[in-house]
């Protein structure tokens, strides 16, 4: 739990749904926050959302996590964007109206809603639960085309509601502290997918290198699972950070007597390190059969690879992205049963910009968390 907030008490009673349910159900204004371009900054926005349909499930939101990503696509670094444009894809609410042939959620059900929001449903990877690799493409959460909805344009969740096709929508343990919460529908299943492939369990040695928003994660979900974690990092004043979330032992990647002690020790290792750095140190850590998990997506080229790391030990070298609706549910139910949250730190709309530049100079411990009660109210006229 996220020091300083106390676990809120189960909702006993169902919201009702409002005069609308009766008849067709309408569409509602949001208030939001986002960028009207890749010079404004997150400005306030209010945005359209669509009446739900048969299938689909309005949710008011509580909180939503703010992702580093989230940063990239506001301000135009990572292409083309369409503006104006609300940022989140870590999603946390109650539902408060349903579709007519929604069963499964009801008003007043504590829900998440990650990165996605649809999928072809049709391919090989959604057949298999695997929707993130869908092979038309996935819907984002932001920043999307929707094709089954006439093509609008996505918008995510700082905002103080949002509909989603009940198919893409997660059920939130209630003894998760919701804003804590938030950060696993991102950061929480980007780390537990690759974990979960592996098959980590007790016995196994997991490897972290960085320790971020991804890497805190990893290693309290390594953790969690039974494994011995060691934490690689470049700074001295991460060690206490690490040992403080439940690392074995920390070693300092720029020693390379630390890193030659660490030889064939390790049998997976998860890198969330988003910045250019030599792989074949790692490598060399890792047993016959390791892997190493790349999650970090560093903007410019990485030093190559030497192929007779790879080859001397049999090694895999793999990416993962973030995980599917089945296994994003597992991973919040084993989030529930072992009290595994993110640490994080709680802003008001008005602080998100200078939460965004603290993003950027990594002056943040671990995740920042929007509450979207501070947004105000939405205008009589949509922006998006």
């Amino acid at each position: 739990m996220t020091p300083g907030r106390p676990v809120p008490p189960p909702l006993n009673l169902r919201i009702p749904l409002d005069e609308t349910a009766a008849g067709p159900l309408e569409g509602r204004l949001a208030a939001a926050r986002g960028a009207s371009s890749a010079t404004s900054g997150l400005v306030g926005l209010t945005v359209a959302r669509r009446a739900p349909r048969a299938d689909d499930v309005e949710i008011d939101i509580d909180f939503c996590g703010l992702c580093h990503s989230d940063v990239h696509a506001t301000r135009g670094e990572w292409g083309t964007q369409n503006y104006p444009l609300v940022p989140g894809h870590e999603i946390v609410g109650r539902v408060s109206r349903v579709g007519s042939d929604v069963k499964d959620f009801q008003p007043g059900d504590r829900v998440g809603v990650g990165c996605m929001v649809d999928s072809c449903r049709e391919c090989e990877s959604c057949l298999d639960g695997l929707e993130q690799y869908c092979e038309r493409g996935l819907t984002g959460t932001y920043g999307a085309k929707d094709a089954r909805n006439g093509d609008a344009v996505t918008q995510g969740g700082y905002a103080s509601s949002v509909v989603v096709d009940r198919r893409y929508v997660l059920r939130v343990p209630e003894n998760l502290d919701p804003a804590a919460a938030a950060p696993l529908l991102c950061a929480g299943i980007t780390t537990f997918s690759p974990l979960r492939h592996f098959g980590v369990r007790k016995g196994h040695v997991v490897g972290v290198v960085g320790l971020g928003g991804l890497g805190h994660m990893a290693v309290k979900l390594a953790k969690a699972m039974g494994a011995e974690v060691k934490v690689f990092t470049t700074s001295e004043s991460k060690v206490s950070a690490a040992l403080e979330l439940g690392a074995d032992d920390v070693v300092l990647s720029r020693n390379e007597e630390a890193m030659a002690a660490e030889n064939r020790s390790i049998d997976v290792i998860i890198d969330t390190v988003a910045a250019p750095h030599d792989l074949n140190p790692f490598f060399r850590t890792l047993r016959r059969d390791g892997a190493l998990f790349q999650l970090g997506l560093p903007s410019e080229a990485m030093p190559p690879v030497n192929p007779g790391a790879l080859i001397r030990r049999r090694i895999s070298y793999a990416g993962s992205l973030i995980g599917g609706i089945a296994e994003t549910q597992e991973m919040l139910d084993f989030c529930a049963e072992h009290g595994v949250v993110s640490d994080i730190e709680l802003v008001g709309a008005e602080q998100l910009n200078d939460a965004y530049d603290r993003m950027v100079a990594g002056d943040v411990k671990y995740r920042f968390v929007l509450d979207t009660s501070t947004l105000q109210e939405p205008s009589e006229r949509a922006d998006a």
